[in-house]
């Protein structure tokens, strides 16, 4: 899974950033414009059950790549340097994450020269459409060039696909992002290769203050009340604090969240969002060698679902041994739970669920 940061000046995207992949990332800059990329695992504690289950050589968290694009939208949509090398690499995520600033710091002014949620969450979604309009532009023009060479037959296609482009034009310049749309399947398979951003879900991590933690779950409640909406959630991290915790052990920072009355990591609630709002669940492959956790889609079928592992497992798939987790924890292993009648044989349209424990067996 990877995931885009992009916030408003001064909004503390990067230190939100820092926080969320422990503070290490690998990044470049140029002229003034920058990206910078971290890795962070995933917490799966079925994982540490499993594990004392399979006694694996390794245990394999999934992991999320952040990618920190520290550019204006509007300068970085419209760039075809380096800055559209940045925008192609946002394009390319699985989701969004909007930072929006709500805490105090008179040493770092707001751009706007106050703080106002509403207001800095409706410029960014003007960035957004706006980065889409632009890509949209630039895609009409390639078909008015290709209806200009093409035959009768080709027309046809051509001539649709600028009808769609049109319409979605028309509510982007309403600022009504994609994912808003009541698009039908066509349409929406149409778009995909546009990596549209406002097409992406989206989580607005709203970057508050020390001091508005006390009343953290209050505003996280009235956050959502006014600004959660379809493919889209909140939620509220103080960037600053959550930061410095990434370099305490865990048991440490465990005991600075009890000082705030924190019952847990506002780190692993993006996550959980992300995951949610992505439609993403977890499958587990079990051996003496590893164990791991694959992440894939709700629903993904098993024969898909192999190719996560290896592309021969896709290619070559006879069937799937599948047992479910709170099933392979009571009988303590799969010997026991095939002679308990609880390890199942599916075949490839079998749609895999989340906690599903599987050996996928194959031929090539």
């Amino acid at each position: 899974m990877e995931i885009g940061i992009i916030g408003l000046p001064a909004s503390g995207r990067t230190t939100v950033f820092n926080a969320l992949t422990g503070g290490g990332s690998s990044g470049h800059a140029t002229a003034g414009t920058s990206a910078h990329i971290g890795t962070a695992f995933v917490p799966e504690p079925r994982l540490e059950v499993l594990a004392g289950i399979f006694h694996p050589g390794k245990v394999t968290y999934p992991s999320v790549t952040y990618i920190d694009i520290g550019a204006s939208l509007k300068n970085i949509a419209q760039d075809k340097g380096i800055g559209g090398k940045f925008l192609n690499e946002l394009s390319q995520v699985d989701a969004l994450i909007n930072v929006v600033r709500a805490f105090k710091n008179d040493a770092v002014p707001h751009i706007e020269g106050s703080l106002d949620v509403e207001r800095d969450i409706a410029n960014m979604n003007l960035e957004i459409v706006f980065s889409d309009l632009i890509i949209l532009e630039r895609r009409l023009s390639k078909l008015e060039d290709s209806l200009k060479a093409a035959k009768q037959a080709e027309k046809v296609g051509i001539v649709r696909e600028q009808e769609v482009i049109e319409r979605i034009k028309i509510d982007l310049e309403k600022d009504i992002p994609v994912r808003e749309m009541n698009l039908a399947d066509e349409v929406q398979r149409m778009l995909s290769g546009y990596q549209l951003l406002s097409a992406k879900p989206l989580v607005i991590v709203i970057n508050i203050g020390e001091e508005q933690l006390p009343e953290v779950n209050k505003l996280i409640n009235e956050w959502n009340t006014r600004f959660k909406g379809e493919k889209r959630a909140v939620t509220a991290i103080c960037g600053e604090l959550e930061m410095e915790l990434t370099q305490l052990d865990e048991e440490a920072a465990e005991e600075f969240r009890d000082e705030y009355g924190l019952s847990e990591s506002s780190i692993d609630e993006i996550l959980k969002l992300s995951y949610d709002l992505l439609g993403l669940i977890s499958f587990f492959t079990a051996n003496s060698n590893e164990l791991r956790a694959w992440s894939v889609i709700d629903g993904t079928e098993a024969q898909k679902a192999a190719g996560k592992v290896h592309s021969d497992m896709e290619k070559g798939f006879i069937r799937a041994e599948v047992t479910p987790f709170e099933d392979l924890v009571k009988c303590g292993g799969f010997s026991e739970a095939k002679k308990h009648g609880v390890l199942r044989l599916e075949g490839k349209t079998y749609p895999v669920r989340d906690g599903d424990v599987i050996t996928f067996l194959f031929n090539v």
